[in-house]
């Protein structure tokens, strides 16, 4: 039987604040950023592990527009280290 992860110290950023943690949080987690999702959001949720926030602009294929909009988001987005319980389905 699979463990589930009771606690994550990070949950604040995976959707529940303004903050966003680009390496775990679901494509969900940017609809409260108008105009990240789904296009901005697919391509950070397909691509990473990140480094930093400025990782996202080194996104193979990124258009002008989508790095725009990820700019303007920018202050709202965080890099945490990956987490195994999170990291794999942040696409669902």
């Amino acid at each position: 039987a699979a463990t589930a992860m009771v606690e994550y110290s990070n949950v604040q950023y995976l959707g529940g604040t303004d903050q966003v943690d680009i390496n775990n949080a679901n494509v969900q987690a940017y609809r409260q950023f108008p105009g990240m999702y789904p296009t901005a959001a697919g391509q950070i949720a397909t691509h990473g592990p990140y480094k930093s926030v400025s990782d996202l602009y080194d996104i193979p294929g990124l258009k002008d527009d989508v790095k725009n909009i990820i700019k303007k988001y920018e202050k709202n987005l965080v890099c945490l280290p990956p987490s195994p319980a999170y990291f794999l389905d942040r696409i669902n």
